[in-house]
């Protein structure tokens, strides 16, 4: 197993806050299943932090 960081920034217009909810649109789910588009795994990111909807963040980290 391996750990990756990222470090990231969004623009939370439009999204329902960092953290998955089911039917709701939100940054980790959008972000996870880019991440399996690309590697071909299914991952969980663990984040530093998490916004509420409508709010952006620059530089947080995360990793999976």
């Amino acid at each position: 197993m391996r750990n990756i960081k990222l470090t990231i920034e969004y623009d939370g217009s439009g999204f329902n806050g960092w953290q998955k909810q089911p039917n709701k649109l939100n940054i980790q789910g959008e972000i996870e299943q880019v991440i399996q588009k690309i590697t071909g795994e299914v991952v969980e990111l663990n984040a530093s932090g998490r916004t509420d909807a409508g709010v952006h963040a620059l530089r947080t980290s995360c990793k999976f």
